[in-house]
């Protein structure tokens, strides 16, 4: 079928605002055939496969369809689980960002009845949920589904298959029965034609028909790979192939700009190629990629549909494509002209799926391949500089350096120990920005990808650490609340026999309890100590503190008392901190004693953030009509995590803090710091 983009389906302006910040253009097969059809309020019975865009397909119609000014519940979604449930959830809150007055909210079960139950009386016109969960509330009472309007099955098959008829028949006869009917299905069993037949009033049935197709000689593969490690696995396939000129294809302009500065950061040669670039500025781009000024072209399906270049050597899909033959397309742009090619897509937990529809598409079977390791990109990589190395050394097309390597052998190193030195420094800047990760990295043996799509005996990641601070020097100490006898000090005299007096250390000498108390009341603290006259050894007695200690507000440096030592007060007074006008100073508990200055307020002792966690700060808070929800649903929506990633949100007037998870700190601040919540955009670091 003939493409279409979303600004051809007839849509308002703020859905077409939305789907243009998701960074989509063109509508996939399914969208541009159900949209128009769903718009017109007709039932509908959609057969596409999974990954097809089809969540999309019937959310934009339900949004545009919903009343704002009614806080009634208008659209109700049916799901086979809790985590499609949540994916879809996640799905219409984007497509409505800036549909004021919609709200949409996922009931499910094993989340608590206490959310859901406030969202419920909040006013949601847009419930998604699982069949069983859905009934609870319609017989607790807490869901009214007369004002329901348009009902979507979303996977039905696989409903059926999990034994929810009984619940979704109870749901479709509590329904009014002037509504509009929706059957979303991957295949079509004689269970869900009885529901269409019994429930829905003359559907319209709509099928993509897939075409035959002729894949060219191409080399195909794919990789299992989490997305957050798509970057990684890219370069080292890029190094240990020695790729020269590529395209990479994404699905969303987000992802072309994303990818473009990860590729650019790390030493590659990379452009962009989109629906937001003017013609001049593709024409720049083409050109430059023709002339092999650029290494990799990373591009949308709608820009990249009249590239040709005859020399592309890989194509990388690094998101599947919606259906097989934009794969087609894609992979077309290799191997053109009988030279071979190369083709590699990645897939992350479902996505599998689809590559299994490609293959019934192309009748062609797709290699699972093997993530390299970090040691195999080296061994490629070394194997390409001697490879550079041969062709400098048979041509002879370099500078002879013959008296800087005779200065080194007559220092006395070995040549190969200056050959070695050498090939080693230039390793060492040809690699130091595309260095791979161990974190990447797994044994032979852990081939299979874990529940969360990583791999299972990949390393942790190492947290967050923050550049110490340069050394500084021991701070001064500060005059404790204890009376300090006085150091006795030599004063000359006339007469010059009299030998100078010896300070005895405090440590080599006993001194009994009594001496110390008796001395207390004739000293006071000062900054350099006073000059005493004495005609015998004075001895220093033990730091024994006194029991009690009263202390008094200290005497200013420019009173007169202060200037005389006969005014010295009768206890000892601590000096005003330097930084701080008012502050009171307390001893230790075993030297505490009478305060003349009220007892400080205690402030409430702050949360404390759990081990497994890391407290974030994001700059938004209630002035800004910011919910601790809002917070929740925007890291679950910009990142793709569970809810369980999110800890508590602590919210404050202008800003708030929020525990995620540790594992999950640094993708977190990373996604966030490019979103916004409530329309306001947002900064977000560790707390």
């Amino acid at each position: 079928m003939i493409p279409k983009l979303f600004s051809e389906l007839g849509l308002s302006e703020e859905l077409l605002k939305a789907v243009g910040k998701l960074g989509f253009e063109q509508a996939s097969p399914i969208q541009a055939t159900a949209i128009p059809v769903l718009m017109e309020g007709r039932d509908v019975v959609g057969q596409s496969q999974t990954g097809s865009g089809k969540t999309a397909a019937f959310a934009i119609p339900a949004i545009e369809r919903v009343n704002p000014q009614d806080r009634t519940t208008q659209v109700l979604i049916l799901c086979p689980t809790r985590e499609l449930a949540v994916q879809v959830s996640e799905e219409v809150h984007k497509l409505a960002l800036f549909k004021k007055g919609i709200f949409a909210l996922p009931i499910y079960g094993g989340q608590s009845y206490d959310r859901q139950l406030y969202g419920l009386k909040q006013g949601a016109q847009i419930v998604i949920g699982t069949p069983g969960r859905v009934m609870d509330h319609m017989k607790r009472g807490t869901l009214q589904l007369k004002t329901v309007k348009t009902v979507i099955l979303d996977e039905a098959d696989v409903m059926l298959d999990m034994g929810f008829r009984d619940d979704i028949e109870f749901i479709l006869k509590s329904v009014p029965a002037e509504r509009q009917t929706v059957f979303f299905s991957a295949t079509m069993p004689r269970p869900i034609q009885e529901l269409i037949k019994k429930y829905a009033r003359n559907p319209a049935q709509l099928s993509i028909e897939q075409q035959a197709a002729t894949v060219p000689t191409v080399e195909q593969s794919y990789y299992e790979v989490d997305r957050r490690f798509k970057v990684e696995l890219l370069t080292r396939l890029i190094d240990i192939h020695d790729f020269k000129i590529g395209i990479v294809f994404c699905n969303t302009k987000r992802m072309v700009d994303d990818l473009v500065d990860h590729l650019n950061a790390q030493g590659y040669s990379a452009d962009r190629l989109h629906g937001d670039m003017n013609q001049t500025m593709r024409d720049r781009v083409m050109n430059k990629f023709r002339k092999s000024g650029l290494e990799f072209l990373v591009a949308t399906d709608v820009a990249a549909r009249g590239i040709d270049v005859d020399d592309v050597q890989v194509v990388f899909n690094y998101d599947l494509p919606y259906d097989g033959e934009d794969y087609v397309h894609r992979i077309g742009r290799t191997g053109r002209a009988g030279r071979p090619g190369i083709a590699i897509s990645f897939a992350a937990g479902r996505e599998v799926f689809q590559i299994a529809q490609i293959e019934r598409y192309t009748k062609r079977k797709i290699d699972r391949a093997r993530i390299p390791t970090a040691n195999e990109v080296e061994q490629a990589r070394t194997d390409v500089f001697l490879i550079k190395l041969r062709t400098l050394l048979a041509g002879g097309d370099y500078k002879k350096h013959d008296h800087t390597i005779e200065i080194l052998l007559e220092e006395g190193f070995q040549s190969t120990d200056i050959a070695s030195a050498l090939i080693n420094l230039l390793q060492q800047t040809d690699t130091t920005a595309t260095a791979p990760s161990e974190n990447f990295d797994r044994p032979e043996r852990g081939d299979r990808p874990d529940s969360r799509g990583g791999f299972r005996d990949r390393a942790p990641q190492p947290p967050m650490i923050r550049k110490p601070a340069s050394p500084l020097p021991p701070p001064v100490p500060r005059p404790r609340a204890v009376a300090q006898p006085v150091r006795p000090a030599f004063v000359p005299t006339p007469t010059p026999s009299v030998p100078a007096p010896q300070v005895v250390p405090a440590s080599a000498v006993e001194t009994p309890v009594s001496a110390v108390e008796k001395q207390v009341s004739d000293l006071r603290i000062e900054r350099t100590p006073r000059v005493v006259e004495t005609s015998q050894p004075a001895v220093a007695p033990s730091p024994v503190p006194p029991k009690k200690v009263i202390l008094k507000k200290a005497i200013p440096r420019s009173s007169p008392a202060s200037a005389s030592p006969m005014a010295a007060p009768t206890s000892p007074v601590i000096p005003p901190a330097p930084f701080r006008e008012k502050r009171i100073v307390r001893a230790p508990r075993q030297e505490r004693g009478v305060f003349t200055a009220k007892e400080p307020f205690k402030t409430k002792a702050s949360r404390r953030t759990p081990d497994t966690h890391t407290r974030i700060f994001m700059n938004v808070g209630q002035e800004m009509g910011v919910e601790a929800a809002d917070v929740t649903r925007g890291i679950m929506g910009e990142t793709g995590l569970p809810a369980s990633a999110v800890g508590t949100v602590d919210l404050r007037e202008r800003h708030l803090f929020v525990d995620v998870s540790a594992e999950h700190a640094n993708a977190i601040i990373s996604k966030m710091n490019r979103s916004s919540i409530k329309g306001h955009a947002i900064k977000v670091k560790i707390a």
